[in-house]
């Protein structure tokens, strides 16, 4: 198995590059912003010095990043791109455009705060902005896990039972331009056995002329939206296949969920992205104290796994929910905190759910903050306390 890898400093902005070389992209569209820009500085890299065959479309904007991807997807070829904040919202009306014509785009985004006011650094409102747009969601907290889910996602919105576009977010900053030790493949030949290019779909070809992304009236769009909503549910099972698969072939597996010291909790935090990494830390200076608190990483968003969520917590009493984004005017301010709740109460699970919202606009966030937040959550339950508000942790009122 270590003859197929080799071990570099990357990071994650460079992992999402050597992932897009690895799988053997086809077009990639460029527009610089920060974070970001790295990602795509490296891939013309590859195509200049000839690592990469590829067709790499400089655009005025991120509209047009996505418009090209949309086009070149639309005649078979694999594409990619990468943006992040204000490029990503830039695209928003060809995110629908790109699920609704059912192409397998892949996307990196380096997640970061929305203006305004002005911010280049991390919070995750600009992804989950993004969450009824019908792309495939995966967030991961290490270079390593945004290498292997690039890959994995070509493999997973190729197939022919999904062929939607998919998104790996990461942090901005904390992890796009944070090294870590990256395994990389030393050829791309074992990448493409696992994720072989998939021309067997629907594109447009000059010698079977089609029409795609026409006029759709009353009597038919709902129906269209319809396929969509099947596509994702199919999205569930073809995703977990291909995470074994992955974990078969090559040695490392993520599921949609993951824990940390959860057997013997009777409370756990919950969060996503490169913060869990800090989350794990705090857990480790509760159990010194003899705490018995576990940790809990939301891996996949969309579709969300509520099975696994469910299965994973389903020992807890109480779960403290770290949301890095917030939902204005919502009944829960913190979002993935009201995806957890709806699960819950789907499945009518009784458990208590405290949510705080924290790092917003990369405001810090240690693993002593963590412990800050397990305390004081503590003490709400010792008073009996349930779900009625999101606290925000760090803030100056």
């Amino acid at each position: 198995m270590s003859s197929l890898w080799l071990r570099i400093p990357l990071t994650s902005n460079y992992a999402a590059a050597y992932a897009a070389k690895d799988v053997d992209i086809d077009v990639v569209a460029a527009y610089p912003i920060t974070p970001q820009t790295p990602v795509v500085e490296k891939i013309a890299e590859f195509v200049a010095n000839g690592e990469l065959n590829a067709e790499m479309i400089h655009v005025e904007s991120e509209h047009s990043a996505l418009s090209a991807c949309i086009g070149a997807s639309a005649t078979g070829a694999r594409v990619f791109t990468a943006t992040s904040a204000q490029g990503l919202e830039l695209m928003h009306e060809m995110l629908y455009i790109a699920s609704g014509m059912r192409l397998p785009i892949v996307m990196a985004i380096a997640a970061r705060a929305l203006s305004a006011p002005l911010s280049i650094w991390c919070d995750y409102s600009d992804l989950l902005a993004t969450r009824d747009t019908s792309w495939i969601t995966v967030v991961a907290s290490t270079a390593q896990e945004v290498y292997d889910s690039v890959i994995q996602m070509y493999r997973v919105a190729e197939d022919p039972n999904v062929l939607l576009p998919a998104m790996v977010a990461y942090d901005g900053f904390i992890m796009s331009h944070t090294y870590e030790p990256v395994y990389v493949a030393k050829d791309r030949t074992a990448i493409l056995e696992y994720a072989p290019k998939n021309y067997n779909r629907y594109r447009l070809n000059p010698d079977n002329p089609i029409t795609m992304g026409a006029i759709a009236d009353p009597n038919w769009y709902y129906e269209f939206k319809y396929q969509q909503m099947l596509a994702m549910r199919n999205a569930y099972e073809v995703l977990k296949k291909a995470d074994e698969e992955f974990g078969k072939m090559f040695g490392r597996q993520y599921g949609f969920i993951e824990t940390y010291k959860l057997e013997d909790a009777d409370t756990a935090l919950l969060t996503y992205g490169g913060l869990y990494g800090t989350v794990q830390d705090a857990v480790d200076l509760l159990r010194g104290k003899g705490i018995k608190v576990g940790a809990v990483k939301l891996r996949l968003f969309r579709p969300f796994p509520q099975s696994e969520l469910l299965e994973a917590v389903k020992n807890l009493k109480h779960l403290i929910v770290l949301d890095r984004a917030i939902s204005f005017g919502a009944p829960l301010e913190g979002p993935v905190a009201m995806e957890i709740i709806t699960a819950l109460k789907l499945k009518s699970i009784d458990l208590n759910l405290l949510n705080y919202i924290v790092g917003i606009g990369q405001r810090t966030v240690t693993e002593y903050d963590i412990v800050g937040i397990f305390e004081h959550a503590s003490k709400l339950i010792e008073k009996g306390a349930r779900l009625t508000e999101s606290f925000y942790w760090g803030v100056r009122e």
